[in-house]
């Protein structure tokens, strides 16, 4: 999802219940389905989306486990609610592949000497009894849309998947070439072609970096919009295929220090159990997931003082200085245009309208078809 971090360039709602448990969020009000009725969207759709048709609930399959490794045969669900057919005739194991950035990736998740993250967390728990699905995980860090898109979305077709995570546009807001129109139909033929294919999709709105960096407003608040419309985006997505969507863009979460890496910009360990308990709770009431839950609790300590200090001084420099070349010239303009207009009193009405203009106008080309 994210940004980069020193290792390799390229967040669920908490509630007060128990730490590294993500509760599902309330549905917000609905809007009339063009197709059979989705799963009721988070309570964060701006109001953007009421014009933004509904979409078929989502298949009723699923896969799952280490590094595109096959295991034991599962029992594949043999129909969907709605969308194209899935495998049923398939006998071979559940399969789970998983699209995106450092996020999805698991940075900040680091085991035996690599990243593990979320998702393969979650593929351990998807089939009963033991038996290990086969996982495929296409995530780089740094990932744009374009990437996911061009790159990955081929390859995940290929692998013709029961399961499939779909989750990125941070690195997009980062990017002086921002275009939420753009954004939007890369995204929306992602997730067409691979519900095509009978995949189950899961999506994930997330918290922008302005807010998990600390940034000062005027700096934050430009990136706050890009991310309030890329998680807009992945609503309508989520709404128009079905989507299993976890949200993860609440304070509850973002505020949780013990749930973030280092860096501040990634979960780390603790953090992508929650990630997983959460995705595997919303997998299980919908029939998709039977094995265990992932722990909460994490095996190793989080990430001291010092050694944040440190990824600051040595990764941090890094990534902070190439973000600087790309973004931070036109951030500074952006920032400027945050204070004329808080100098003349209009404050950040006109921003604000001309960044839901854009939005409509992406949704609507991109959902009206």
């Amino acid at each position: 999802m994210t940004p980069e971090t020193a290792e390799a360039e390229s967040g669920a709602s908490t509630s007060a219940t128990a730490p590294g448990t993500l509760p599902v969020p309330p549905p917000a009000p609905g809007v009339p389905p063009a197709r059979p009725a989705a799963p009721p969207v988070p309570s964060c759709v701006p109001p953007t989306l009421s014009a933004v048709p509904a979409a078929p609930p989502a298949p009723t399959c699923v896969p799952a486990a280490p590094t595109c490794v096959p295991a034991a045969p599962s029992a594949v669900p043999a129909a969907r609610d709605g969308g194209g057919p899935v495998a049923a005739a398939d006998a071979g194991p559940l399969r789970f592949v998983v699209l995106g950035d450092s996020f999805s990736e698991g940075v900040g998740d680091r085991a035996d000497g690599v990243w593990r993250g979320w998702a393969a967390l979650l593929a351990e728990g998807l089939a009963a009894g033991g038996r290990g699905p086969a996982f495929l995980n296409l995530a780089v860090s740094g990932a744009l849309s374009a990437d996911v898109a061009d790159t990955q979305a081929p390859r995940a077709l290929t692998f013709r998947p029961h399961l499939a995570s779909v989750v990125v546009g941070v690195n997009d807001t980062l990017r002086r070439t921002f275009d939420i129109a753009l954004l939007a139909r890369r995204l929306d033929r992602v997730c067409a072609d691979l519900d095509a294919v009978g995949a189950v999709l899961l999506t994930a709105c997330l918290p922008d970096p302005g807010r998990m960096l600390g940034l000062p407003p005027p700096l934050a608040r430009p990136l706050a919009r890009r991310q309030r419309s890329v998680n807009a985006v992945v609503h309508a997505l989520t709404a128009r295929y079905g989507a299993v969507h976890l949200h993860l863009a609440d304070p509850a979460w973002t505020e949780d220090r013990a749930l973030w890496s280092a860096d501040r910009l990634h979960p780390g360990e603790r953090g992508h159990r929650a990630v997983a308990g959460g995705f595997h709770r919303l997998l299980a009431a919908r029939g998709l997931a039977h094995g265990a839950p992932p722990s909460p609790e994490p095996l190793q300590p989080p990430p001291t003082r010092t050694e944040a200090l440190l990824w600051l001084a040595t990764a941090g420099t890094g990534w902070v200085l190439r973000r600087s070349r790309d973004l931070l010239p036109q951030l500074l303009l952006l920032a400027g245009a945050e204070l004329r207009h808080w100098a003349d009193g209009t404050g950040t009405g006109p921003l604000d309208a001309r960044a839901d203009d854009a939005l409509a106008a992406a949704l609507a080309a991109t959902m009206g078809r």
